[in-house]
């Protein structure tokens, strides 16, 4: 029985290989004509024409003539609708400067995140998350968010608050608020 060699390649691999070769490298040869033909073509066709500039159109002046019509542009009538609008504000309703910032007032509400409750001696506690991903408790009567939120419910549902924010004249208004819990 004889052994037949691992190095050992057989002469119709060799011409199968040579084959092959042969047909891949007929493909490589110099012949470009129909391409420099194309070339040619495109290089000799007449270039297409820029179209001309639009005509600019004179401006035509307009005299706003309203003898006893309000003028859209007077801010006078928006200024007796201004004081109507402060006097009738609430001067009662005021942040409390005197009370010492809480942490999570400092970060927007809509940054803030309700994870869970914890109830600790009969108090429940939310547990909200910072965009920091810290973890605070809070429970009635804390504070949270950059408008003076106050809470004023914690349930396992989420947390119910009131907000002191401007009412753009001035003075201040309450909006209420909540934090819904997070899955």
């Amino acid at each position: 029985m004889s052994r037949v060699s691992a190095y050992y390649i057989s002469p119709i691999f060799w011409a199968l290989l040579a084959i092959s070769i042969t047909f891949l490298l007929s493909g490589c040869g110099r012949e470009m004509r129909d391409l420099e033909d194309y070339a040619e073509e495109v290089k000799s066709r007449e270039p297409p024409g820029i179209d001309p500039i639009p005509e600019v159109k004179p401006y035509q002046s307009f005299k706003y003539e309203a003898n006893n019509e309000r003028n859209p542009f007077d801010s006078s009538i928006f200024q007796a609708k201004i004081m109507q609008n402060i006097s009738k504000r609430n001067s009662t309703i005021s942040p409390d400067s005197n009370r010492t910032p809480e942490f999570l007032e400092n970060f927007p509400l809509d940054t803030l995140r309700m994870v869970g409750t914890i109830e600790q001696r009969g108090i429940l506690w939310a547990l909200v998350q910072t965009p920091e991903k810290t973890i605070q408790r809070i429970s009635n009567g804390n504070y949270l968010g950059q408008n003076n939120g106050k809470v004023l419910n914690v349930s396992d549902a989420g947390i119910s608050l009131e907000e002191i924010i401007p009412d753009g004249f001035g003075g201040w208004r309450k909006r209420d608020g909540s934090i819904a819990l997070s899955e």
